[in-house]
């Protein structure tokens, strides 16, 4: 079986109703929290070269609002990936992946198209 990783922090609302979704779909997963076990830099351009870099960052977060208002002008995708790697939780939650294929946020009926088989 192709593995289903779920990476996003625990105490997120949005987190929380994906990991529901899969636990009630029976989708084994593994679910990495990123406070606690923090990305590598790799991982992050690797999943910058899968995404566009503005789907990735979540400019909505209390973590954005925080950022100084020269630090949110100068985001661009040549220093994103330094900003996520300093600040995961810019990251926008969850990001599932699976078969080389990366779901950013949850939305249930995209899940149940990607994953819905497994």
């Amino acid at each position: 079986m192709n593995k289903v990783i779920l990476y996003g922090i625990s105490n997120c609302d949005t987190v929380r109703k994906a990991r529901n979704w899969l636990q009630q779909q029976a989708i084994e997963y593994a679910f990495v929290d990123i406070r606690k076990q923090p990305l590598s830099n790799k991982q992050i351009e690797g999943w910058l070269q899968q995404v566009d870099w503005e789907q990735l960052l979540n400019r909505r977060s209390t973590s954005w609002r925080q950022l100084s208002a020269d630090e949110r002008n100068s985001v661009d995708k040549t220093n994103v990936g330094a900003l996520l790697l300093q600040h995961p939780t810019l990251i926008k939650r969850p990001v599932l992946s699976h078969q080389q294929q990366l779901l950013i946020g949850f939305n249930e009926s995209i899940y149940q198209q990607q994953l819905g088989k497994l």
